[in-house]
């Protein structure tokens, strides 16, 4: 049987583990993973959301303040704090959808009136709390193993976005990669989704 090409890189560079399990969300694991969502409360419902739509680390998710969000442009202002240089700032487009919930959900265009409340935390949680609750709704989701955590939301925001046909340039800088290198992988799917990218170029 073979191996996912995954397994050649290192796990860090890899959709799979070293075991040979998947790191991202499979398109009907998304599917239970957004309707899971539906129970939460409001705000705690955003905070996946854009964790999900952004390809956000979950310590840059927890950074957001009202200034970060652009209701103008549809952009989500994540600061790269993976870089060893502070201040690299990188522009996600958000679904309209989501930016109209956090704008009537946090009263956004009031917060970024006011020069303190503009730069509060939207979640003032710690990563151990989002860490705990990613979890919870991966479990009430259905969602187990290596894929069911806050690194599995990111790299399935990678897959998907391959899966859609975005240029790796663009999902290079909205995932806030140094390297195209390390985007690559994201094209390394197998299986359905694998089956679904190849259909595009059938279609030509």
């Amino acid at each position: 049987m073979d191996q996912p090409r995954g397994r050649a890189r290192s796990a860090g560079m890899s959709l799979y583990s070293a075991a040979g399990s998947r790191k991202y969300l499979t398109t009907a694991e998304r599917r239970r993973f957004f309707r899971a969502l539906r129970a939460l409360p409001p705000r705690e419902r955003l905070f996946f959301m854009v964790a999900a739509w952004s390809g956000g680390r979950i310590s840059e998710v927890l950074a957001l303040t009202a200034d970060s969000i652009d209701l103008d442009n549809g952009t989500a202002a994540l600061e790269t704090l993976k870089r060893r240089r502070r201040g690299i700032v990188r522009h996600v487009p958000i679904p309209p959808t989501v930016l109209r919930q956090l704008a009537r959900t946090y009263r956004l265009s009031l917060l970024q009136r006011d020069a303190i409340l503009a730069r509060q935390r939207l979640w003032p949680w710690s990563r151990v709390t989002a860490w705990r609750r990613i979890k919870a709704v991966m479990v009430a989701a259905g969602i187990h193993g290596s894929c069911a955590t806050a690194k599995g939301l990111r790299h399935t925001f990678g897959v998907t976005a391959f899966e859609a046909g975005v240029p790796p340039h663009l999902v290079q800088r909205w995932l806030g990669h140094a390297s195209l290198r390390t985007t690559a992988i994201y094209g390394e799917v197998v299986g359905p989704e694998e089956l679904r990218i190849a259909s595009r170029m059938w279609r030509r």
